[in-house]
């Protein structure tokens, strides 16, 4: 039974993620959550958005476009022999759908006072490692999805715990048995590989250039920090650790510090870098 009721709703859900692509398809604009692509321009460089430095790859830029950003106009600036240049593009309107979970263990909808001091003590060192700026690319391959299973909960849903309002949704959720392998999405370094309270067992793969994939909830952690990992390599198994109602492994894209839809960002990787 339970196998049938995540097959329906996989059904459902890939009926959303149609549509998403649908309001996606236009080059010329993006959407909140989602990304812009621009290609550069001969000579151009310090390409910047909303004054940060962007992730750029085989003569493409990949504009993260925040959750909280504003339909409309939008512009990146870059530099031409020091002359400083603008690109508009428009950002359109996208309406994310509701997810309504239930929980039974309460101190993951609200936390008791005595694990607040570490939840923001992960939280902040999250955020570093999210707008860390490497150098060195480990993608010129592109990506790959870490999992094959049941997508159970896209990326942007606007969440309630217990009815509760919650932040939305900033990955996406791949349903899967206990133990199945999880593979880096693509290639680069572990920067974090611990058990979190909210997230569970994590690992972050630092790809370069503010380009970082996380990986929650799994039952086993398979490599360490500091490590080199490479795309398909295992890093990991599907587990329920943290704040989940059953074995998944919850995917996050954050580029340059904006956590973007996965599946419509390793599209456009896939599309600059020709993978597969």
């Amino acid at each position: 039974m339970r196998t049938d009721r995540l097959s329906l709703a996989a059904l459902a859900l890939a009926g959303l993620f149609a549509a998403t692509i649908n309001a996606y398809s236009d080059p010329l604009s993006a959407i909140p959550g989602g990304v812009y692509l621009f290609p550069i321009p001969n000579g151009a460089t310090d390409i910047r958005f909303h004054d940060k430095p962007v992730f750029t790859i085989n003569g493409h830029a990949l504009i993260a476009i925040p959750m909280q950003q504003t339909p409309g106009p939008a512009a990146l600036n870059y530099k031409i022999q020091k002359e400083t240049k603008s690109h508009s593009f428009k950002v359109r309107s996208h309406a994310y759908t509701e997810q309504h979970i239930t929980l039974e263990n309460e101190a993951m909808v609200t936390p008791p006072d005595e694990v607040r001091v570490r939840i923001q003590e992960e939280s902040r060192r999250q955020r570093r490692l999210y707008i860390q700026h490497r150098p060195e690319q480990s993608v010129d391959d592109g990506f790959m999805k870490p999992l094959q299973g049941i997508t159970t909960s896209l990326f942007g849903h606007k969440r309630f715990f217990n009815g509760k309002p919650r932040s939305p949704h900033s990955g996406l959720d791949i349903a899967a048995d206990t133990g199945t392998p999880i593979a880096a999405a693509g290639g680069g370094t572990i920067t974090l590989s611990d058990a979190l309270y909210f997230n569970g067992n994590t690992i972050f793969v630092d790809h370069g250039r503010g380009l970082v994939t996380m990986y929650c909830h799994m039952s086993k952690l398979d490599v360490s920090e500091g490590a080199t990992v490479t795309k398909g390599q295992t890093i990991g198994r599907v587990g329920s650790t943290g704040r989940a109602t059953g074995p998944h492994l919850h995917w996050s894209v954050s580029l340059n510090g904006v956590r973007v839809d996965p599946i419509l960002f390793m599209q456009l990787l896939n599309q600059v870098t020709k993978a597969g």
